[in-house]
């Protein structure tokens, strides 16, 4: 049996079943595209609140190096990214990197695992814009009735209607074409970029040079706990991370870490871009930096327009403004995170479908799933299948405890990323590479480090949690995913197949 578990999908087999007219997604996709998508996952509700709640809890100005430590970790992993998304340019991301160079157990393993975190990140970011939405509602003296609202913190039965409606809306447009998804896309991310760049450029003229003494406040311990919504790393060492001081701006990294997830859902376009080999790195690399100067320059100017011992915890920049004298920047900005919640949603629902499709493909999954639009080129039945049951989970489901699911997904699948990078280049030297990571296996070492010690700082309850889902994907791979396989039934795709 071992000998199944780890059979390896060769690239050159991935990259011809991406040529079967019935399975062969449309190539449209471009360097800009891509970094479009990457920018408009990666900033969500975070910069606009998770920057001054750190810096009120854990590093108070120095959040800025936080998010410099936070992007560089990050970083380490898109460059493993970015070599295999070049080097594999096939749908699915993780999974199917981890297919040509693990095997096929840990191909499965990570495939549910991405399709978890892609899962729930879409529905609970539906949630959030729907609570942004209904908050400009109430502004303009609108209310939508209690059983149709949000369900966080609701004893009350109902249906949280905007979530899930949003989810549907965005299901459709992306069943329609990529090209379609990507410039709704473009056109939101600028506004919401825009959005942050008058925030910055507002708040500049709002700072005041005092705000920033101490800019490394003093070391603060924190008692260490002993329950399950404990860091993990507490309850096997007993260790406790300190507020504020140096080993603060760590603890801010390995929180505001979460405020970059999304670059990863980058790579599972590669199979619909037109020159992945270039393209790919580009975007991933690109949207990274992008986002990193952005979270920078918004912890700056927030922690400059505030002290930090002052900034609220829900609302930090809203409220920093009306503490200047300026409230109505507080709409504003809501206005910015709705929009680019936006975004946020269709790119993760977008991740979502391709894992499923290229496992769907591989025979993991069932093989219906896997066939492609006549007219659109999009895998429109894993897209329908998968948005009716977000919108759903979306809409009936408080998912503020399941959250923190869709972290240790994305850190999991970062590992075997950086693992994968290694033993491909051991495995298939031949493989022309257009990107390469540099200094393997060093960076790969380092971004598994980086992971791993995120992934420790996460609740043990997140822990139960993910180790839950990750038996019920065991079970179904034993059940049906090894004996349906197509390399398990010897089927092969030849160049004549494609033609």
């Amino acid at each position: 049996m071992s000998s199944t578990l780890f059979r390896t999908k060769k690239v050159e087999q991935s990259i011809l079943d991406t040529e079967e007219p019935e399975h062969a997604l449309k190539k449209s996709l471009s360097a800009l595209d891509l970094t479009v998508f990457g920018v408009g996952v990666i900033i969500g509700t975070g910069i606009f609140v998770l920057t001054g709640t750190v810096a009120k809890n854990n590093a108070g100005p120095a959040t800025a190096l936080a998010f410099v430590a936070a992007g560089v970790a990050c970083a380490l992993a898109a460059l493993c990214y970015a070599e295999f998304a070049s080097t594999v340019p096939v749908a699915g991301s993780a999974y199917t990197f981890s297919y040509a160079s693990l095997g096929e157990l840990s191909a499965w393993i990570i495939g549910w695992d991405l399709v978890l975190e892609f899962a729930l990140g879409t529905a609970v970011v539906a949630v959030g814009w729907s609570g942004y939405i209904q908050s400009l509602m109430d502004n303009a003296g609108w209310a939508m009735p209690a059983a149709l609202g949000s369900r966080e913190g609701s004893d009350v039965f109902g249906f949280d209607l905007l979530a899930a409606a949003l989810v549907l809306v965005l299901t459709g447009i992306l069943v329609l074409g990529m090209k379609l998804s990507a410039r709704i896309t473009s056109i939101v991310v600028a506004i919401k970029v825009t959005v942050v760049l008058v925030v910055i450029i507002a708040g500049a003229f709002l700072i005041k040079g005092e705000n920033y003494d101490p800019f490394i406040p003093k070391e603060q311990p924190v008692e260490a706990g002993a329950s399950l919504d404990s860091p993990l790393i507490q309850l096997m060492f007993g260790w406790a991370p300190s507020n504020f001081g140096v080993m603060g701006i760590f603890t801010a990294a390995s929180v505001v870490f979460f405020a970059f997830i999304g670059f990863d859902v980058v790579a599972t376009a590669a199979e619909e871009t037109r020159n992945p080999q270039r393209d790919m790195p580009r975007g991933i690399l690109g949207s990274l930096f992008i986002c990193t100067a952005l979270y920078v320059a918004v912890s700056i100017v927030v922690t400059g327009m505030q002290h930090y011992s002052r900034l609220s915890v829900d609302a930090p920049l809203a409220d920093a403004f009306k503490a200047t004298g300026h409230p109505w920047y507080a709409g504003f900005i809501s206005f910015g995170a709705a929009v680019g919640l936006t975004t946020v949603c269709m790119i993760l629902l977008l991740g979502q479908t391709r894992v499923f499709f290229a496992m769907s493909r591989d025979g993991l999954l069932p093989r219906f799933f896997s066939r492609v639009h006549p007219r659109f080129k999009t895998p429109h039945r894993p897209t329908i299948l998968l948005g009716v049951v977000i919108a759903i989970l979306a809409g009936f489901t408080p998912l503020t405890e399941l959250a923190a699911l869709v972290n240790i997904g994305t850190l999991f699948a970062f590992v075997v990323v950086a693992i994968g990078v290694v033993i491909l280049r051991r495995t298939r030297p031949d493989l022309p590479r257009s990107f390469r990571t540099p200094w393997v296996p060093v960076i790969p070492i380092l971004s598994v480090c980086a992971s791993l010690w995120l992934m420790i700082n996460l609740p043990a309850e997140t822990w139960v949690r993910f180790g839950i889902w990750m038996a019920a994907g065991f079970v179904v791979y034993f059940l049906y995913g090894r004996t349906h396989s197509r390399l398990a039934k010897g089927e092969e795709t030849r160049p004549e197949q494609t033609l």
